[in-house]
């Protein structure tokens, strides 16, 4: 059965609806996480990913980034401590045996849990961790960051790259407009889940924090877009960022003013294209 967007109710007192995790984890997989392959490009080729990579992705979702790097040779590891069923479907990815014809070089290992958990007292450190959810978006969202990050680091070798996503300046990212729809809604009166403004250093001072040392960074375009108005809002909503704004107000007002606010993005075949510009922070471990 298709799941449809908009989960129509009626008002009635008590707890309000509560977001289909498991239909926003396949339209992350299916819709929103192929916006950042470009990003993911990047790195691999700037840091020559290949057969004698060992890769630790921290928050790895569904997996599209490990494939990746495993279609490149690479022996990677997953670890998602905060979404179940993104993992999920990354073992379906990487580790389904119907899938096993097309199944990428090098060793595959997924983990539920934090960096600790993966760790295995006879297997080598890690050549290289990444971060790829980018941060810079919303206030605090780098702070479980850095805990993961210190608690990687000794799990790898030592001058290792760590490398960090976050949003760019929001005069270069067109979908920063759109995405104030989801603080608007969730805290008017500008809370601490707020919208914020990407900074110069965030990705510098989570790492600095984290005790890892910054040693350069790139930027990479990463437009979003869809093939129509509905791929649009429901790929939006796969990010997370708008749970906060149903738990405030209902599906049915996120939906409407996410469809008005992505509007002007909207083409005349019905597309949906919004340029955007991700930065990315290679630091290393000491």
């Amino acid at each position: 059965m298709t799941p449809t967007l908009v989960h129509s109710h009626l008002p009635r007192a008590g707890a309000r609806p509560r977001v289909d995790r498991c239909a926003r984890a396949r339209d992350w997989a299916e819709i929103q996480e192929r916006m950042l392959v470009p990003l993911y490009e990047a790195v691999y080729a700037r840091l020559d990913v290949g057969g004698g990579t060992r890769l630790l992705g921290l928050g790895c979702g569904s997996g599209l980034a490990l494939l990746m790097a495993a279609s490149r040779g690479a022996s990677v590891t997953g670890v998602e401590p905060s979404a179940p069923e993104r993992l999920a479907l990354a073992r379906g990815r990487l580790t389904s045996d119907a899938s096993a014809g097309a199944r990428p070089r090098g060793d595959t290992r997924l983990v539920e849990g934090t960096p600790g958990d993966a760790a295995a007292p006879d297997s080598p450190k890690y050549t290289l961790v990444t971060a790829f959810q980018p941060i810079g978006c919303v206030a605090g969202d780098s702070e479980g960051l850095s805990v993961l990050l210190e608690s990687a680091a000794p799990l790898a070798e030592r001058g290792a790259p760590v490398v960090l996503a976050g949003w760019g300046p929001p005069e270069r990212c067109t979908t920063s407009s759109v995405l104030r729809v989801a603080a608007k809604l969730a805290d008017p009166l500008r809370s601490t889940r707020s919208w914020r403004t990407a900074c110069r250093d965030d990705l510098e001072e989570v790492a600095q924090y984290a005790g890892l040392k910054p040693d350069g960074s790139g930027r990479v375009a990463c437009p979003f877009g869809y093939a129509d108005m509905d791929s649009a809002v429901r790929g939006l909503l796969s990010t997370g960022l708008f749970d906060a704004a149903v738990g405030a107000t209902d599906q049915v007002q996120v939906d409407k003013e996410l469809t008005e606010a992505l509007h002007p993005h909207q083409r005349r075949d019905g597309t949906v294209w919004m340029p955007n510009v991700f930065r990315y922070l290679i630091a290393r471990v000491p």
